[in-house]
Formats: C-alpha cells, sequence, structure tokens
C-alpha cells in the first residue's frame, strides 16, 4: 500500500483513517509497534512495517496478540513510546495483559478498531466493545483512557492526544474507532499539534540503575498486608483526578434544542445530518457527542439535560453506551426521557431512519 511515509503536506491530504491513526504514532514519538493481522486494521501494521523503521523505530509482528502487548507492556517499561493495535477479538486476547499494564501505571497507546460480535463475528464495523473499553476489560479495578474519534482528523489528532495523555497521567490509553472510520478516506491536515503538557519526567522507567536507586515495576503484592489495597487507593485517586480533570465531548446546535441525540464515532457522523435535517422540519433537535468514553462527560451532558428532556442514544449496538448516559444523571434532579436506537452485528443507522426516529421521539 505504502512505501513510503506521507510527506508533511501544508494543504489537506486524502489518507485512509488507519493510515493517519499510524502516521500519527510515529510523530507523537512512537519508535515501538507489536501487533498481529486482523481486519479491519490490517493498514496499520502495513503501514508502520514500513514506516517504522524508516523512522528510527522498532516493527515486530508477534505470533499472537499475546505475545504482541507484553512485548509493548516491555517496551514502555524502559520509557518509550510504544503501541498495538487490533481488532475486537484479538482486543480480547489482550485483557490480562492491559490490567498488569494499568495496575503498573506504564503509559502505552493501544487501538482497537472494532469489528462486529460476539465471537468471531465478522469484518463491518460496530461499537461493541465499549464496555470491555470503558469497564477496563480485565481483572481487578482499573480504567482506561478511552478516546472516541468520529473522523479521519480525529483519528490523527487524538493519536497524537493519546501519547500525551499517557505520559502525563501514566495511564494506557485506548483510541476506540469503528471499521468504518478506520477504512474511510477523507482529506486531512498531518498538523503539528501541541504536546498536551511539558515533556514529563520518566523517572520509574527501567533504564539501568548506574548511579541510583533501582526502579521496580510490579503488579503482585503478597509481602507487606494491606498493600495491595493501599494500591488500589493510590490508583483509584488517580482515575478521580482523570475524571475530574479529562470530560471531552461537543455539542452542536445546542442554542434552543429541546432534544440531545447522544452518539459517538460513525453514528454521531449520520447524527449530525439528521439533526439538521429534523431542524429543518422545526424540530429543535441537537447532537451530543462524547470525545473521551472514560472518563464519560457526564457534567457536559447533565447541562444538555437542563435544557433538552428528551435524549436519544444511538449505537452500533445493542445498547452499552446508554448506561453512562443514565448514571450521568445518577444522584441529580434530573430525569430526562431516554430513549434508544441501536443494533449489532454490523448494523448502522441510515441517516432517513435515524431522522425518522428524532422525529418520532418528538412526539412522545
Amino acid at each position: 500500500m505504502a512505501n513510503q511515509r506521507i510527506p508533511m503536506e501544508t494543504e489537506k491530504t486524502l489518507v485512509m483513517g488507519n493510515v493517519a491513526m499510524s502516521e500519527a504514532a510515529i510523530r507523537a514519538g512512537c519508535r515501538f509497534y507489536a501487533g498481529y493481522p486482523i481486519t479491519p486494521q490490517n493498514e496499520v501494521s502495513e503501514y508502520l512495517a514500513q514506516a517504522l523503521p524508516a523512522a528510527g523505530g522498532v516493527f515486530l509482528q508477534a505470533e499472537s496478540e499475546l505475545a504482541a502487548i507484553n512485548m509493548v507492556f516491555g517496551a514502555a517499561s524502559t520509557g518509550a513510546r510504544a503501541m498495538t493495535s487490533s481488532s475486537s477479538p484479538g482486543i480480547s486476547l489482550m485483557q490480562e495483559a492491559l490490567s498488569f499494564i494499568a495496575a503498573a501505571q506504564i503509559p502505552c497507546f493501544i487501538a482497537n478498531i472494532m469489528r462486529g460480535g460476539p465471537g468471531l463475528g465478522n469484518i463491518d464495523g460496530s461499537q461493541a466493545d465499549y464496555f470491555q473499553a470503558t469497564r477496563g476489560g480485565g481483572h481487578g479495578d482499573y480504567r482506561l483512557i478511552v478516546l472516541a474519534p468520529w473522523s479521519v482528523q480525529e483519528m490523527y489528532d487524538l493519536t497524537i492526544r493519546a501519547f500525551d495523555l499517557g505520559d502525563h497521567y501514566r495511564n494506557p490509553v485506548m483510541l476506540l474507532a469503528d471499521g468504518i472510520l478506520g477504512q474511510m478516506a477523507e482529506a486531512i491536515e498531518f498538523r503539528e499539534l501541541s504536546p498536551h503538557d511539558k515533556p514529563v519526567p520518566k523517572d520509574w522507567a527501567l533504564t539501568g540503575c548506574e548511579g541510583r536507586k533501582p526502579n521496580v515495576i510490579q503488579t503482585l503484592y503478597l509481602q507487606k498486608k494491606d498493600a495491595l489495597e493501599a494500591k488500589n487507593i493510590e490508583l483509584q485517586a488517580k482515575y478521580d483526578r482523570i475524571t475530574r480533570e479529562l470530560q471531552l465531548s461537543e455539542a452542536c446546535d445546542m442554542e434552543d434544542a429541546e432534544i440531545a441525540v447522544v452518539a459517538y464515532g460513525t453514528p454521531a457522523r449520520i447524527a449530525h445530518w439528521a439533526v439538521k435535517k429534523a431542524r429543518e422540519r422545526g424540530i429543535k433537535a441537537c447532537l451530543f457527542r462524547p470525545i473521551t468514553l472514560w472518563p464519560f462527560p457526564a457534567l457536559a451532558l447533565r447541562a444538555v439535560a437542563v435544557r433538552c428532556q428528551k435524549l436519544l442514544v444511538v449505537e452500533m449496538s445493542q445498547g452499552q453506551m446508554i448506561e453512562d448516559v443514565k448514571l450521568a444523571f445518577f444522584g441529580t434532579d434530573l430525569r430526562p426521557r431516554i430513549d434508544f436506537m441501536g443494533r449489532g452485528g454490523g448494523w448502522y443507522p441510515k441517516p432517513k431512519e435515524l431522522l425518522a426516529e428524532i422525529l418520532e421521539v418528538a412526539k412522545r
């Protein structure tokens, strides 16, 4: 597909989502990739196999997804910016190691270009991995920061931001995109983005201990009573901090809205069109798009619900994000009506179907 890296352009370049994400990782300073092929994200490894070594990095096609994520664990433990990518069943195989990585507070980047499930399913785009991503997925109490792009431009922008957020919070970060976004091509700018914060010193990294006390990275706590509980308290304090500081979302047509469509990824793109058409028919609709799926932007959604008493949640799944929508109002006096539109197995909402659903919700 690509014999060399995409050059830095001042004007927009037509590029596939998977490739935009891959190039963004290199420009973010990623110098280690390990992964295993699976559709619909194979363009990531295809591109990085050539482009990453040319940038001075290391590309490894591992023997399995289990091996790949553990290689990332090792590389990231040295302080290197490291990543892997896969799709739904492959990400499932990585869950044990992701629990270890989160427990060890090792920053790294994981891309999940979701396909239909459960089981081997199919290769159509899906959003059925929401629970797996936002609830940790593996054993124990831990969290991944989860970012949800809705365009190829955001596949690029959010990837760069993901590496910065990972270093800033010492936490693994997942980009959760459906297969449609990974495979589509759009004209984007390969722009230089400013870092999230000043470069974070990685004094925890395993870089050799000559002249200093050795660093130890561990996730097993057996020697001292209550040591694991103390570690959990430390991690929860960090997750509380992330929740306070990092709730990203976007709202469109909010000024006079009475109905809000809540969607991320490809459904949000379709909803954007449907909302415009609904407004042309006199329906005061708006779009609320979560960008961080964890932490979920509950505060911003509550602000929307103060104005909009009707919410329509749209997902390419049987209904997973809707639980976080409902939880956003837990302990508050807000009681909006919440309707749902979604199916699994690679289904996506057709524009006119979604418009009809908005018009139906408006009548209720």
